[in-house]
């Protein structure tokens, strides 16, 4: 991936940042995106070979500058990873799901997935070489309650992955995506909280839970989905296209 153009949305935190990082170590030159300023700014401190930019990505319009100042400062992009998500700590049962908040998780975890896709597609059309990267989660092939929209987003974004890889995969490009179990990340932090009101225990005691779902008896670290996502955007990951990989240590829920 020597030099050519990323995108990784998400980036400031969690398993966006991580990707970032690893895609610029090697080699590859990444517009990191994120809605918190300061979290980019260490991250561009942490690792050379990242440009940031702070958008929100729940517009069209969002999406589009996003795009727009990547080929600005960077050229035609080569690379993208659909990171950026909702997380499920606000959701609640169907019946008592806001349509607001139903909307606004679909405008960022499937419709901007979507726009920055269809656009980026372009400028890999055009080299007839290129990667996208969609991170859903093991909560796009199973369904749990109060989980609504977190829920349908990911199952949905699985859709989109397996069409668009028909696609690109017309030009050589591939479209795949990363399913993660339990990631030590701010946003399952926060899942965490809620459940732990539900219940009346500790965070911790949740995080417990979690870990006991896995043979090792950890859940996973962002790293360990970056390098994942890092294989997807080689040479070497041609030959994987339309796949959904879920990366949760042997998990079985």
């Amino acid at each position: 991936m020597q030099d050519r153009v990323a995108i990784v949305t998400g980036a400031g935190r969690g398993i966006g940042r991580s990707a970032a990082k690893l895609l610029a170590e090697r080699g590859a030159r990444v517009m990191a995106v994120a809605r918190t300023e300061d979290e980019l700014r260490t991250l561009a401190a942490e690792q050379a070979g990242i440009e940031v930019l702070a958008a929100s990505l729940h517009t069209p319009e969002g999406c589009a500058g996003v795009i727009a100042e990547t080929r600005r400062r960077l050229g035609p992009i080569a690379i993208l990873v659909n990171n950026a998500g909702v997380g499920s700590a606000d959701d609640r049962e169907i019946w008592a799901q806001p349509y607001d908040a139903f909307r606004y998780t679909m405008a960022v975890n499937l419709e901007a997935p979507f726009l920055l896709s269809q656009e980026a597609s372009r400028d890999m059309r055009e080299a007839g070489w290129g990667r996208i990267v969609m991170v859903s989660s093991t909560a796009g092939q199973i369904g749990s309650p109060r989980n609504i929209s977190y829920t349908t987003s990911k199952h949905a974004l699985l859709g989109l992955m397996r069409a668009a890889a028909q696609d690109v995969g017309m030009f050589g490009g591939t479209c795949n995506a990363v399913l993660p179990g339990w990631v030590y990340t701010s946003m399952a932090d926060r899942s965490a909280e809620r459940h732990a009101q539900q219940k009346g225990q500790s965070t911790d005691e949740i995080w417990a839970w979690r870990d006991q779902l896995y043979p090792r008896g950890k859940a996973l670290q962002p790293e360990e989905i970056a390098e994942v996502i890092a294989f997807l955007c080689t040479d070497a990951a041609s030959g994987v296209n339309g796949e959904a990989l879920t990366v949760a240590a042997g998990a079985l829920e």
